[in-house]
């Protein structure tokens, strides 16, 4: 993904709240669950990490393979992760995908 396309995606995001906690049981069945639909009905998600903070890159690059979805950027302890649905409810400009 390019740099002006994941900048573009950050920003949309500022403004939407995190839907999906990571808490002390960690990365599971459930949430991998949860943050799947998640992105299938919102394609630009917020996943906030309550725990097991010391382990947010790798935990973030693993939901993100196991959800199929490009992990935008962490913040400080939230992550935004992307997945285009076939709704494409997300409108990308035509300048971000040349």
């Amino acid at each position: 993904m390019k740099s002006n396309l994941r900048n573009y995606l950050r920003s949309k995001a500022h403004n939407i709240d995190p839907i999906v906690m990571i808490g002390k049981d960690g990365v599971n069945d459930s949430v991998i669950f949860a943050l799947d639909q998640a992105l299938l009905h919102h394609e630009l998600v917020k996943v906030k990490f309550q725990a097991h903070k010391d382990e947010l890159k790798d935990l973030s690059n693993e939901l993100a393979k196991k959800t199929k979805s490009e992990l935008i950027s962490t913040i400080g302890f939230i992550a935004i992760y992307y997945r285009v649905s076939e709704e494409k409810l997300i409108e990308i400009p035509k300048s971000f995908l040349s």
